[in-house]
């Protein structure tokens, strides 16, 4: 029997074990499997298993250690990887019946970086149907339980991911971000999830490559670990129009933030985005207990105009440009959420698009003002406490019916409008007693600063008790009832 406490190493701590001997790339891999094995039932987090490949790669893994050789980065780390992106051998399914048997004979771009720097791709974590929404569920593999209440979301599109790295299930995972798929799972997990530059981390995935709502990105259990696969997922990459030049030296870790020194503007609902009432007086409480730790605190935020019509113009376009085909070949294929995206695309105009782009770009330019005056700006990864997975989406707030099934998701989207990186740390517990996660914001392109600031906080979390990283009951998903995660067959 496996070591359980290895799956509670860090990723670096693990790393470190491993270039020094102490344990084996076999020895945690195997850990991983065991502990997937006992609580994914309870969660159904891990979609395709690869074990025995994974474990003729570990067996490799530990040879190279012991010959002596240079380890790269992640060498013998377990990395789950979200199943949007192909893994040659593996199937790949996006969620879709489309898919249900597709086994690739590729790599995507970032897959393959995150294998050349020595990870073991051993399993693939769950999402909705082509990503769309932050509700992890999908007729092919079911949906994924939260794991502080497995009857309640996980979130997503990345809440496969989230959930596993809460469960201890992997030490890294990772996932995608366009309407804050890295930011909310991570949030309502209590994990860390981080949304880069666009192009940071070079893709193939975007049909319009030059949009920047879409990015591949890392999650783990504190952001340390976020910056050693960040490192190895970004790369300058001529296939995609948005990759640029990266030193690789200035994300390997955090680097180091005084937060005395900080001008922070705080925000309960960016402007625009709707937030429930009783989540609002959790995060002021937040915002209360750590505004110390800054030189200045002071409630602002960017003037994102009118960021819900043009987030959903902009996301119906990516949808069109995807399902075009199946839509007009058979569009009983398409689940409910990507046939609403691209209906709704189709229905628009060139006049649409245009003053859409106008107004985003707008949007864009006063958010670099913004940064001018502050440093950071912070506030609330979701507007609400983790609801049932068994309710598709989120139809209304505080009494009044939101317009479509990611209305609910604007305090991440708005963000992603602005193209400024965010990172998602556990800030202790909301007033249900679930993982509350503060969003964190810095000035386009400043991705180092970002995650700096945000390591820099989770350590001052991690001091105290209301606001350090909770941790779900292992023991009790292990031994408790198995919920019908599985059994979805239709959305």
């Amino acid at each position: 029997m496996a070591d359980a406490s290895l799956t509670d190493l860090t990723a670096k701590e693990a790393r470190q074990r491993i270039g020094s001997k102490e344990i084996s790339p076999v020895e945690l891999l195997e850990a991983c499997v065991e502990r997937i094995e006992a609580v994914d039932p309870a969660v159904n987090a891990i979609c395709e298993r690869d074990f025995d490949r994974a474990r003729v790669q570990a067996v490799e893994a530990e040879r190279t250690v012991l010959r002596g050789d240079d380890l790269p980065t992640l060498h013998g780390l377990p990395v789950a990887v979200k199943d949007l992106d192909e893994t040659d051998g593996l199937r790949t399914t996006y969620g879709s019946p489309q898919f249900k048997d597709f086994v690739p004979d590729h790599d995507s771009v970032m897959v393959g970086r995150v294998k050349n720097a020595g990870g073991i791709v051993f399993c693939k974590s769950n999402t909705p149907e082509f990503g769309a929404g932050a509700n992890t569920r999908n007729p092919v593999w079911g949906a994924t339980g939260n794991p502080f209440n497995p009857d309640l979301n996980a979130g997503g599109s990345s809440g496969g991911s989230a959930a596993a790295l809460a469960c201890g299930m992997t030490l890294l995972a990772t996932g995608s971000d366009m309407g804050g798929s890295l930011r909310i799972p991570a949030a309502y997990c209590g994990v860390s999830g981080f949304r880069p530059t666009p192009g940071l981390v070079p893709t193939m995935k975007r049909n319009l490559g030059w949009s920047p709502l879409s990015v591949s990105g890392p999650m783990g259990r504190n952001i340390e670990d976020i910056c050693m696969l960040l490192a190895e997922q970004a790369a300058d990459d001529p296939r995609d129009p948005l990759a640029t030049a990266v030193d690789p030296m200035m994300l390997q870790s955090p680097q180091p933030v005084d937060l005395g020194g900080l001008r922070v503007a705080w925000t309960t609902d960016f402007g625009f985005a709707k937030v429930d009432n009783a989540y609002a007086e959790t995060f002021k409480k937040k915002v209360a207990a750590i505004k110390g730790y800054f030189n200045e605190c002071s409630e602002a935020t960017p003037d994102l105009g009118d960021a819900d019509g043009i987030f959903g113009v902009l996301r119906a376009l990516s949808f069109v440009a995807s399902h075009k085909e199946t839509y007009e070949r058979d569009k009983s294929l398409l689940g409910p959420n990507v046939l609403a995206n691209y209906e709704q695309g189709a229905a628009m105009s060139l006049a649409d698009v245009a003053k859409a782009d106008v107004e985003h770009t707008n949007l864009y330019r006063r958010t670099e003002s913004f940064f001018q005056e502050f440093d950071l700006l912070i506030g609330p990864t979701v507007p609400i406490t983790p609801f049932p997975w068994s309710t598709w989406y989120l139809e209304e707030m505080n009494g009044e019916p939101l317009e479509t099934y990611y209305s609910w998701l604007a305090p991440t989207y708005g963000i992603t409008l602005t193209t400024c990186p965010a990172a998602t740390i556990p800030c202790g517990l909301d007033e249900k007693g679930m993982p509350f996660g503060l969003q964190i914001v810095g000035a386009a392109k400043d991705d180092a600063f970002v995650l700096g600031a945000a390591h820099a906080l989770e350590q001052a979390f991690a001091r105290t008790t209301d606001l350090k990283r909770p941790a779900p009951d292992i023991a009790k998903l292990a031994s408790g009832p198995t919920p019908s995660l599985r059994s979805i067959i239709e959305i």
